[in-house]
């Protein structure tokens, strides 16, 4: 018997994801560009924050209209009603609060913080405050990969 092997390589040179971008295509040029192969039984992991970049779910915190429930929740909180809100929006229930931290259970069933909504890293180009949201739909997002990386690679790859 052999042993099982887990090798872990980063995919280098990944470009900053823009909204619209072909995220498919873009990693498997980068890929091919670092001579890397991908082979029956490899698995992908792809960070959501560059599928979600690249579906373009991002939110201005602007244009979002907080409610008594949201104004109520910041205050206590400490936090930006407009960010409570975007929280509040994407999550079935809120299951834990303290000043700074709001634990939510997101729309898809995940417990998490801010119901994974993002502020870090994603700046509007005119300077406007935004958030990202987690894909509408990962296990579709997963399914696109997959099929390009398949092809691409003529390969039987899992994407996670």
């Amino acid at each position: 018997m052999s042993a099982a092997t887990v090798m872990l390589t980063a995919v280098p040179a990944i470009p900053m994801i823009e909204p619209g971008d072909d995220l498919a295509a873009i990693l498997v040029e980068r890929l091919r560009a670092a001579g890397l192969d991908l082979r029956d039984g490899d698995v992908v992991v792809v960070a959501q924050k560059i599928v979600s970049k690249a579906e373009g779910r991002y939110l201005a915190l602007a244009d979002i209209v907080p409610s008594p429930e949201a104004h109520e929740l910041a205050g206590r909180l400490k936090k930006d009603p407009h960010y409570v809100q975007a929280v509040l929006d994407e999550s079935n229930e809120v299951v834990r609060q303290r000043e700074g931290l709001l634990i939510a259970e997101h729309r898809l069933g995940f417990v998490m913080a801010n119901a994974g909504i993002d502020q870090s890293n994603i700046e509007h180009p005119d300077g406007r405050e935004r958030v990202l949201l987690l894909p509408e739909n990962p296990d579709a997002s997963c399914a696109g990969l997959k099929r390009a990386f398949d092809e691409a690679f003529d390969a039987e790859v899992a994407v996670v």
